[in-house]
């Protein structure tokens, strides 16, 4: 199945989940676009030192580009992924502000019953951040944190990272042969 999938990066550490999830998705059989937080560029230049590596035909938008096809509700994105995702954009998703093209269009998944997954990678949770995971899962999205497995015997970074991106792509539908599901031979 052909899907439109909007990848949001935002300025929480992790950027290796994101990089990761780009790497997996394959471009050719989904239509791909990506868009940063304000403070996404900060962190994948700390954490990534080469640099965002993007498929081929991802498409980039800009945070301030509100005429992106998908800041429309008759053209949402079949699917949103915000990977990793601050506890401050999880807020604003949840109360429904929506000032940039991020916030936007996860708005507009949540209100076109669209399937958005939030990947917050956070700890130790208040409980404001609590009540907004709360208001969200109500509202029908997705929330995934950032939790690696370990059953799997991981041996490099990347590995650990795929633990969770194997869990996302199951959740957008997504075939993926990362990793074996539990009880499975490799």
């Amino acid at each position: 199945m052909h899907l439109r999938i909007l990848v949001a990066i935002t300025g929480a550490s992790g950027a290796i989940y994101a990089q990761r999830l780009l790497d997996h998705l394959a471009s050719s059989q989904h239509e791909i676009h990506v868009v940063l937080s304000k403070y996404a560029q900060q962190v994948l230049n700390e954490e990534l030192p080469g640099g965002l590596r993007l498929p081929a035909r991802v498409a980039t938008h800009s945070l301030k580009s509100m005429n992106a096809p998908f800041a429309s509700g008759s053209n949402a994105a079949d699917a949103m992924v915000v990977i990793p995702c601050t506890m401050g954009t999880l807020g604003r998703i949840a109360h429904g502000y929506s000032e940039d093209l991020l916030l936007r269009a996860a708005d507009v998944v949540l209100k076109e019953k669209k399937k958005l997954i939030l990947a917050p990678r956070e700890t130790p949770l208040n409980l404001v951040h609590v009540k907004n995971i709360e208001l969200l899962l109500l509202a029908g999205a997705i929330i995934l944190p950032c939790n690696p497995f370990f059953y799997t015997y991981p041996k490099t970074v990347e590995e650990v990272a795929d633990t969770v991106v194997a869990r996302v792509l199951d959740h957008l539908g997504v075939g993926q042969r990362i990793l074996p599901r539990w009880g499975e031979a490799e």
